[in-house]
Order: C-alpha cells, then structure tokens, then sequence
C-alpha cells in the first residue's frame, strides 16, 4: 500500500469517528434541552462534563484530519 493509499485510509478512518462524536455530542446537547428541567443535578453534570469532553475531542480529531490532508498535499 503506497503512502498516499495509507494516509486517505486514515483520513476516512479519522472522519467517521468525527462523525460519531458529532452526533453523540448533538444528541447529548438534545437531551439536555428536554430533560434540563426533570434531570437530577448529578446527571446535569455528567451530561455537560460529557458534552465539553466531546467537543475537545471532535476538535482534537479535526486538528487530526488537517494534518493528514496537509501530508496528502505534501505527496
């Protein structure tokens, strides 16, 4: 497999996982907003520890994606 082959492979391995965490993160911000008012404090918490943590991991994981499309373009 040639280097080029091998770095879009993780580039695709690498956005769907982004993908993932998108809609978790979306469905966690969902949830918040119709159960803010019946959620106990304790799970309050989680879910906005929970959202924060995906949110600098899908950044995290977009700083990823740009270094491998700058590799791409360096080929």
């Amino acid at each position: 497999m040639s280097e080029l082959d091998r770095i879009k492979e993780q580039l695709v391995y690498l956005r769907f996982w982004q993908g993932i965490m998108v809609v978790t993160d979306i469905s966690l911000v969902g949830w918040l907003a119709s159960a803010a008012d019946t959620a106990t404090p304790t799970l309050l918490s989680f879910t906005i520890v929970g959202i924060v943590a995906l949110g600098l991991g899908i950044f995290l994981l977009h700083r990823q994606i740009e270094r491998r499309i700058e590799q791409i373009g360096r080929l």
